[in-house]
């Protein structure tokens, strides 16, 4: 790789005998490099290379592996990985991707670190480094209830994200012994109107805090809708999701001023941003971030024995989207800032990132 080649340094002038290099470790890069993918991909490989090289690992080679963005290639990409003796995979993109790619690395004993948000490829040996629905709720969940929340609803589209905000919310609620969440999951040309009057139906003796998982005109419409349906004595707390950051006029809805939800920092991102354009000419896409976790905690991984199958659990690393934690299971905790909707312009950050697996996170 071309920056890794930078940190490559002579040996020392006049010594007796020549310097034997440390055994290099493989790590098999699963990338969609050809195909309607192949522009990021080759952005996300070039992220990897940048983690690579900042850390200065000299004994360190990325084997980048075209998957097609298929999933029959992610698995013969996966087996090719395990032929070449790899320490670790990282990627695919996708979770369906993952699913295939699996299967053969686990049966070598290979890690998988990918890069998708779902949850539900993960398990023992598969992390997956997106960030999660999970994560989010957990977070946003987290400082309602330390408000006083104790009674939560979420009103959410019925596609694949709100199923899964829907799981972590019960989830959660189950973990801090709470109410059973009220969850209306709706079609994608219910009217606002009647999302809201669903969910005030079903809560019974109100709520303390409503979660919506929706973006943007929709999301405005249902949290303007909420008070005329019920849910106005006290009004809930209105919670969001990552999407929101991307949204600066989510403010406008009066409804919505105040509304809390969990993100990863900006501050951090923009940091990566720079490094990224410095280095290569142009602006990341946002897949890279997690192309540069991914394989920042690769390249951790096989500084260590080999007969440690994965990431040392405990061990904190600083991502691109927040500190990162990854556990023996699969399950990958992730610190994410809290932010308040503003009235005008970009939501405010009230309380910054906390360590994984921390009070509060």
């Amino acid at each position: 790789m071309g920056l890794a080649g930078c940190a490559q340094q002579a040996s020392p002038i006049g010594s007796r005998q020549p310097l034997q290099e440390p055994p290099r470790s493989r790590i098999a890069l699963l990338l969609p490099l050809s195909g309607p993918q192949a522009p990021l991909g080759l952005a996300m490989g070039q992220a990897a290379e940048l983690a690579l090289f900042e850390r200065g690992n000299r004994n360190v080679d990325f084997m980048p592996m075209d998957t097609g963005g298929s999933t029959s290639g992610a698995a013969e990409a996966a087996r090719r990985a395990s032929s070449a003796g790899v320490r670790v995979i990282v990627g695919p993109l996708t979770a369906a991707e993952t699913s295939a790619a699996s299967s053969p690395a686990r049966a070598a004993r290979i890690p998988i670190i990918a890069f998708t948000n779902d949850a539900a490829q993960a398990g023992p040996g598969v992390w997956t480094l997106g960030v999660t629905p999970a994560q989010q709720v957990r977070r946003v969940m987290g400082a309602a209830q330390s408000g006083g929340a104790r009674r939560f609803g979420l009103a959410a589209p019925d596609d694949a994200f709100g199923r899964a905000l829907a799981v972590a919310m019960r989830s959660e609620a189950s973990t801090w012994g709470l109410p059973e969440p009220v969850v209306v999951l709706h079609g994608a040309r219910a009217s606002a109107g009647s999302v809201a009057q669903d969910l005030a139906s079903r809560a019974g003796g109100g709520l303390d805090a409503v979660m919506l998982g929706s973006s943007g005109a929709a999301a405005r419409a249902i949290a303007a809708a909420l008070a005329p349906a019920g849910l106005s004595e006290p009004p809930p707390r209105i919670l969001g999701h990552a999407l929101w950051a991307q949204d600066s006029g989510m403010g406008q809805e009066v409804a919505l001023q105040g509304a809390l939800f969990a993100a990863p920092d900006p501050g951090s991102r923009a940091r990566f941003d720079a490094r990224y354009e410095g280095a290569f000419g142009e602006r990341p896409p946002r897949l890279a971030g997690v192309a540069y976790d991914a394989a920042g905690v690769a390249a951790r991984v096989v500084l260590t024995p080999r007969g440690q199958s994965g990431p040392s659990t405990g061990e904190v690393f600083d991502g691109v989207d927040g500190p990162i934690r990854l556990q023996p299971d699969g399950v990958v905790l992730r610190g994410l800032a809290l932010f308040a909707v503003e009235a005008m312009g970009e939501p405010r950050m009230v309380e910054p990132a906390p360590s994984p697996g921390s009070a509060g996170s």
